[in-house]
């Protein structure tokens, strides 16, 4: 018989976690002593997981980088090169030049810096360095001035990573790449934790957060990097999106909302009685709320539409919604202004629909439809309140004054936001609070300012979205034109004149209440002036701005709206859901100062009637181009110039700004990377419909323990 063999205790080592590289302090890595942990902590990086985060900004190919010998006159280049010599001299106006001459075996290259004296104490002989610039030609040689530089040290392999360094805390890309190098040798052994599920890994083609980690640093191939950055990236994402289903699925448990009738004779009545067909887009869009509202849990979903896409009328067949079950509908407006106007527009909208009232002798009873403003009092407000409290009131339009202590719901239903991005998240929940029976009244958020699929899944992700994406019939596009310079600008005050003159009305919109020496742009109130004794002599010129008092505002609009102003200079408190059909020009001056996201609102004030619209971006500007005035010029599509806006502003931060913003996004993208979002939202909600508590995920909810604060989760949430 053979000897029973030997056994042998099993060892289990458990894979490294983020966790636990956030246990471990940069002060335990060789190298990093007492003075170096503290520049480090300067950068934020504080441990392993702060240092195995902090990516590179670039890779240097060394395979495909540009040799001194063939480097091009007027062109940007990347070369590596040694420090030959270094020498500084001062120039006659006190400030210093210092000289570097480098050479990479195949010629030499002068390389220039003004004003940068340090530099003489960074370069040194012998000092490897990339340099990136732009190649000139001075004295017959190669010269390169003032560009980016990179200490690389001694640095091998065909793919050089290239960390942000930092000249104030003294810490070199090459020293980062040491200590990330030493982190991930000692990650080896245990290996690195990987908690997206392997099917989801799998599925999408990503490569393990191990490997991915190790490529991201040091990889052997740009194509290995690319899959590298294209894992982590996925891995935040997912993390967001987990955050945001998550609550979005918590919220539709917890909270008990209203099962409504959506086939009910009044929103019937409605529909035959509107003089035009809806579009494909709000037909779509009304049965997408239906679905919502007809379920047990309260609908929180974000209407975009664009000006003039038709949202107001998706927002009345919701609130009827409500009222046909015998529930009350709230719609708030962020000012008095666009309150005051919705309730015109939906008292037209909805003029001769009755409310089928069994309990009526006639079989109906009026629509009540009622404004609260802090504009509103005495005993009309008395009433209006008496209305809300006792089921009397069907619809109310108001500002932040429906949020008030003493405003009280007898069934509250419906509550429409509209443009939510003008009101705290308190604000929302105050009005969404004042149904009386612990159910949650059904929301619908609306905005006209488009915003890029991927952001509206990112940073509303824990709302549902619906997209008005066709324009009604009728509405005339406007034209926009550029008009640089003050030549240009006296053609536009003669288009205005012009159209006064045919019975038509002009916005002009300046930037700022007030003149301000320190941003030289046009005010309203010495545009007004200027243009009353100059340009528009004789015309009837109003002026609005957010200073004046309510009732001094509404009386120029009422004044604008009938006619008796020709032209409105304003600030852009005219920006939202001023609505004057017979104003068809548009003049925005100093429009450089804007953002498309108000640039183009405030065009959508004009084409609002049949005749042919015009606006003008009147601008001073030194250059012939300028991307956000020609983006506008170009198109009038709101979501397209989203997609412009997001790329040419970048997506700043998701996470609270007094946040130190450790979970933000360091290598996704939400321009670079919308197919990722998609992605990662997708498997969000696969992972999360499965386990609704991440209990058999715990490696995830860890990760979102560790790295979102409460701070964190509320910012990203606040829808």
């Amino acid at each position: 018989a053979t000897a029973a063999p030997l056994s042998r205790p099993i060892v289990v080592v458990n894979e490294i976690t983020l966790r636990d590289l956030a246990g471990i302090p940069v002060g335990r890595l060789r190298g990093v002593g007492d003075k170096k942990r503290a520049a480090l902590e300067t950068l934020g990086i504080e441990h392993v997981l702060d240092l195995l985060t902090t990516y590179p900004r670039r890779w240097v190919d060394r395979t495909n980088e540009a040799r001194i010998a063939d480097l091009v006159a007027g062109e940007q280049a990347l070369v590596l090169a040694a420090v030959r010599s270094v020498r500084k001299r001062p120039t006659r106006n006190r400030r210093t030049i210092v000289n570097v001459n480098v050479g990479d075996g195949t010629g030499r290259l002068d390389v220039v810096f003004f004003n940068q004296p340090w530099r003489e104490r960074q370069l040194h002989e012998g000092l490897q360095i990339a340099l990136f610039g732009k190649v000139d030609t001075y004295r017959n040689g190669l010269q390169m001035t003032n560009p980016i530089v990179d200490l690389i040290g001694d640095r091998t392999g065909k793919i050089v990573p290239i960390y942000p360094q930092s000249e104030k805390a003294q810490v070199s890309t090459w020293e980062l790449a040491t200590w990330v190098e030493e982190a991930l040798r000692r990650t080896e052994p245990r290996g690195v934790a990987d908690p997206v599920p392997a099917a989801t890994v799998e599925r999408l083609g990503l490569i393990g957060r191990g490997a991915a980690l190790h490529a991201i640093h040091a990889p052997d191939t740009i194509r290995a990097k690319n899959a590298a950055r294209r894992r982590l990236a996925f891995d935040e994402l997912l993390r967001v999106q987990l955050v945001l289903v998550l609550r979005k699925r918590a919220i539709e448990r917890e909270q008990r909302g209203i099962e409504h009738e959506t086939g009910g004779d009044l929103r019937r009545r409605f529909g035959n009685a509107l003089s035009y067909e809806l579009t494909g887009a709000q037909s779509r869009v009304i049965e997408e709320i239906s679905a919502d509202l007809r379920a047990p849990h309260p609908m929180h979903r974000l209407l975009q539409g664009d000006v003039g896409s038709g949202k107001t009328v998706v927002a009345v067949a919701t609130m009827l919604t409500a009222v046909d079950g015998g529930f009350q509908a709230a719609l708030m407006a962020p000012t008095e202004v666009l309150a005051e106007q919705h309730a015109a527009g939906i008292r037209a909208l909805v003029e001769g629909v009755s409310v089928p009232a069994a309990d009526n002798l006639f079989g109906d009873r009026p629509l009540r439809i009622e404004l609260l403003t802090n504009r509103v009092t005495g005993s009309e407000r008395k009433d209006i309140m008496a209305g809300l409290a006792d089921g009397g009131v069907d619809i109310v339009i108001g500002t932040h004054a429906l949020i008030q202590d003493a405003v009280d719901f007898a069934s509250l239903g419906v509550v429409v936001v509209d443009e939510q991005h003008r009101f705290g998240v308190e604000q929302r929940a105050a009005l969404r609070d004042k149904a009386p029976d612990g159910r949650t009244p059904d929301m619908l958020v609306m905005t006209a300012t488009p915003i890029p699929r991927t952001a509206a899944m990112t940073v509303y992700g824990d709302l549902d979205v619906s997209v008005l994406d066709e324009m009604p019939p009728g509405r005339t596009p406007v034209v926009t034109h550029w008009a640089n310079g003050p030549l240009m600008e006296s053609g536009v005050w003669v288009d205005v004149r012009e159209q006064v003159a045919a019975g038509r009305q002009a916005y002009v919109v300046c930037p700022l209440i007030e003149e301000s020496e320190k941003l030289e742009v046009a005010s309203a109130e010495e545009t007004h002036d200027r243009l009353v004794a100059d340009e528009l002599a004789g015309l009837r010129v109003g002026l609005l701005h957010g200073r004046m008092i309510s009732a001094e505002k509404e009386a120029v609009m009422d004044r604008f709206r009938s006619g008796s102003i020709d032209v409105l200079v304003a600030t852009t408190v005219i920006e939202v859901g001023v609505d004057v059909p017979n104003a068809t020009v548009m003049v925005i001056l100093d429009a450089d100062r804007f953002g498309i996201a108000q640039l183009h609102p405030l065009r959508g004030r004009v084409g609002r009637g049949e005749h042919r619209s015009t606006c003008w971006l009147v601008t001073q500007l030194l250059e012939t181009n300028n991307a956000r005035v020609d983006a506008l010029v170009d198109s009038t599509d709101g979501f397209e110039l989203a997609e412009v806006d997001l790329e040419l502003r970048g997506e700043g931060t998701l996470m609270s700004s007094a946040q130190k913003g450790r979970s933000d996004l360091k290598l996704a993208s939400l321009r670079r990377d919308r197919e990722l979002v998609a992605l990662a939202r997708d498997a969000a909600f696969e992972i999360v419909d499965h386990d609704p508590g991440l209990a058999h995920h715990r490696g995830l909810l860890d990760e979102l323990d560790l790295l979102f604060s409460d701070r964190d989760e509320e910012f990203l949430t606040r829808g």
